[in-house]
Parts: C-alpha cells; sequence; structure tokens
C-alpha cells in the first residue's frame, strides 16, 4: 500500500484560472523590465511581491483566484539576538 505524500487533498480542478496565470506572467515580465510598481509607487524586485500585486490585479478583474489568507504570521527577515554578548 503506497500512501500519498502531504497532507492536501487534490480534487482535480483548477485553483487558479488561466486569466490569473496571465497576470502572473505579465507582472513578472514588467517586473524583469523595471516597470512594475508597488501601491507606494515604487519598483518592485521581489518575485514574490510581484506574484501577489498580480493576482491582485486578477482578483480585480473577477478572475477565478482564491480569495486571501487572512490571520497568518509572517516569517522571515532578519533575526536579531536578544541577549547582548560582553567581552
Amino acid at each position: 500500500m503506497a500512501a500519498k505524500k502531504g497532507g492536501r487533498k487534490s480534487s482535480g480542478r483548477r485553483k487558479y484560472g488561466k486569466a490569473a496565470s496571465k497576470r502572473v506572467e505579465s507582472a513578472m515580465r514588467r517586473r524583469k523590465k523595471g516597470t512594475l510598481k508597488s501601491g507606494s509607487g515604487r519598483k518592485v524586485k521581489s518575485r514574490k511581491q510581484a506574484i501577489a500585486i498580480a493576482l491582485s490585479e486578477a482578483r480585480q478583474k473577477g478572475a477565478k483566484v482564491p480569495r486571501r489568507r487572512t490571520g497568518r504570521k509572517r516569517t522571515g527577515g532578519r533575526k536579531s539576538s536578544s541577549r547582548k554578548r560582553s567581552r
């Protein structure tokens, strides 16, 4: 008996529509070109941010995109040491 890996259930349906995929593709090109801007007007350099902007645009246009996740803890960034080292 081969057990399936991972805890996700796959129903065989697409999670994101074709229109959303095209938006992400376009945003990635704009990011590479240097013309993709964030809400504040700054250039987007991060790949993740480019995808987030594209999905947001797709949502506004009514494309098939899952709802935003809320209440998720952010991890990453720089780790700071809480205690000081003395010599």
